[in-house]
């Protein structure tokens, strides 16, 4: 049995942290959208003597074992349906960039849970999923689910927000990744944390149809921003953008920008109405 599935990259339109939580997490509330930048899972299960689970793929900068997302999906997955007796591969076609802000480990993992649960006839519930997704990652029932969603919790509780159409380009500098607890642990040091509300008052123009760009915001844009001089760059030249999740890929709601030296920049992109899907 082969399959194969899109798991695309997501932006936060908006994202602000309501506090920290006892388990370490933060509380969010965001507006996170999907866009049509993809990475491509190929999974094969065969019947084996024993259950065994082979990841491989194009990047060289993801772990290809047990650390990896997509292996602790392909796991949990077995656990949960009590499926066993299967040699499982599956290929990780990354064209979404590494430690971005972008979601791209999210995606593929609940990608995998989709693609195993397509091969296996659908042995799972849609709720089910979801709920393999929630102990994984922040950011994998967004991915699941698909298009325009408001995300509140540690960003597990997803509400449909209608979709709008948009053009997007993504800028990000070339080498420079900021992990997500960087980001976090630079956000609980700010003295002045700020709270504009950004994520409501955007939640209400998308229901109204107006123009999104004036609530675009992002809380840990504000925490490392001042520490990189590229993303200052990138602000400079693109004083709409904005940073998404905890970096550092800003996105810009336009189609087309010029490259920039030392900057990895993709254009053209749109946002998309569904989630991981198919290929």
């Amino acid at each position: 049995m082969q399959i194969k599935i899109k798991t695309p990259a997501k932006i936060n339109l908006t994202l602000e942290i309501v506090n920290k939580r006892p388990d370490g997490y933060h509380n969010i509330k965001s507006v996170m959208q999907m866009i049509d930048l993809y990475d491509f899972l190929t999974i094969k299960a065969e019947k084996s003597n024993k259950s065994s689970i082979f990841l491989d793929g194009t990047s060289s900068e993801i772990p290809y074992n047990e650390k990896n997302l997509v292996y602790k999906a392909a796991q949990i997955f077995y656990e949960k349906t009590k499926l066993s007796g299967y040699k499982t591969d599956i290929f990780i076609e990354k064209n979404i960039p590494v430690s971005a802000g972008l979601a791209g480990g999210s995606a593929n993992a609940a990608g995998t849970i989709y693609g195993l649960n397509k091969l296996f006839d659908n042995i799972l519930s849609d709720k089910e999923m979801h709920e393999l997704c929630k102990p994984l990652g922040s950011d994998l029932n967004v991915c699941l689910e698909g298009g325009c969603l408001l995300a509140t919790g540690r960003g597990e509780i997803i509400q449909k927000l209608p979709f709008v159409k948009s053009k997007v380009s993504l800028i990000k500098p070339i080498g420079l990744g900021i992990s997500a607890k960087e980001a976090y642990t630079k956000y609980s040091g700010l003295k002045n944390k700020p709270d504009y509300d950004m994520t409501t008052k955007l939640t209400d123009a998308i229901k109204i149809g107006t123009d999104l760009n004036q609530f675009l915001y992002n809380d840990l844009e504000t925490a490392v921003f001042n520490d990189y001089p590229q993303l200052k760059q990138i602000k400079t030249l693109y004083p709409k953008s904005v940073m998404s999740g905890s970096g550092s890929t800003y996105f810009i709601l336009t189609g087309d920008i010029p490259p920039i030296e030392n900057y990895w920049v993709k254009t053209g992109l749109n946002f998309v109405a569904d989630g991981v899907s198919l290929a």
